[in-house]
């Protein structure tokens, strides 16, 4: 058989196939679809996504369940996401620690950037730089100033290493050009508990977790992590307007899919998960937990993630942040 002739019948051979998989995510979804949190039941991340899966499940017309799997940073689920065959029935929920991974640890078991297609941003949480009343600092630049007069006498807790509130603090002190002490627990909760006991000086909080403590007292609330304020603390600048002019930290979640997943079956989930974002009731719940729904495009996301990688990787170079 000559080498002309053996092209015409693989490109024939091939037209079945490519109508098959065309067909396929056309009809997509046609079994029950599992989205993989890579942390415990109970956090923010978890909690979105269990109220996001009963709407996906009515939009998408099949059962979409929720499966924990923590562990590794957020990288034994992830990575169990992205050895899953690419048809659209099992989703991967990155977050910050998405973006600072491959900066932090010295073997991935994965490569985010070529293994895992983004979907869509499903929302982002603003954290708070808190500290204790016993702090004297009570705006950003006075504990900056304070911090800068005693170097390495301010320690501020964390939910753990390389957590959201880790990550937002060492971007903080690496702006400010100040060091302080990393304590962490093992969860947003021990952190919280540390700090409104004293045990700790600093933490960068979720709104949620802290609001009740800046109403009694227990906690100060300096400046936030977003850009712009929030509505949820219309009178606490954020950090960006107050002292660090750019300072941005948020934690955030989405929705990523193997590589090979079909274009069409990623613009199916992702049009399926902005109609889920865009109901009240959901969207209710989603800024109840102090977050923002967002649902924005595959593109969008992946400009998203690229530059959370770009910027953790210039943090943690310069910052010299490890994972034990």
């Amino acid at each position: 058989m000559n080498l002309t002739l053996r092209k015409v019948l693989l490109a024939l051979w091939s037209v079945p196939l490519m109508g098959a998989g065309a067909a396929a995510a056309q009809s997509y979804p046609v079994k029950p679809i599992r989205i993989i949190v890579p942390y415990a039941p109970g956090g923010s991340t978890d909690v979105v996504f269990r109220i996001l899966a009963p709407r996906l499940t009515e939009i998408l017309g099949q059962a979409v369940v929720v499966e924990n799997r923590p562990g590794g940073s957020s990288t034994i689920g992830l990575d169990a996401a992205a050895k899953s065959p690419p048809d659209g029935y099992t989703l991967g929920i990155p977050n910050i620690t998405f973006g600072a991974n491959p900066s932090l640890m010295k073997k991935m078991p994965f490569d985010s950037e070529k293994d895992l297609l983004p979907v869509s941003l499903v929302s982002i949480v603003t954290l708070v730089l808190s500290v204790h009343p016993s702090v004297p600092a009570k705006s950003v630049k006075a504990l900056i100033a304070l911090a800068k007069t005693k170097p390495g006498s301010l320690n501020y807790g964390s939910a753990g290493n390389a957590s959201a509130n880790h990550l937002a603090t060492e971007r903080f002190s690496y702006m400010a050009g100040i060091k302080m002490v990393h304590i962490p627990y093992k969860g947003g909760g021990p952190a919280v508990i540390s700090i409104v006991g004293g045990e700790t000086a600093i933490l960068f909080a979720t709104i949620p977790s802290a609001f009740q403590h800046f109403q009694t007292g227990k906690l100060v609330a300096l400046g936030v992590s977003s850009l712009k304020r929030n509505v949820a603390l219309p009178n606490v600048p954020s950090i960006a307007e107050a002292a660090i002019p750019g300072f941005e930290a948020i934690e955030w979640n989405g929705v990523v899919v193997p590589a090979g997943t079909p274009a069409a079956v990623i613009e199916r989930l992702h049009q399926a998960l902005a109609k889920a974002l865009a109901i009240p009731e959901v969207r209710e719940r989603i800024i109840g937990l102090g977050a923002d729904p967002v649902g924005n495009s595959p593109v969008e996301f992946a400009a998203f993630i690229k530059k959370e990688l770009a910027t953790w990787s210039k943090v943690i170079k310069e910052v010299g942040i490890t994972v034990e």
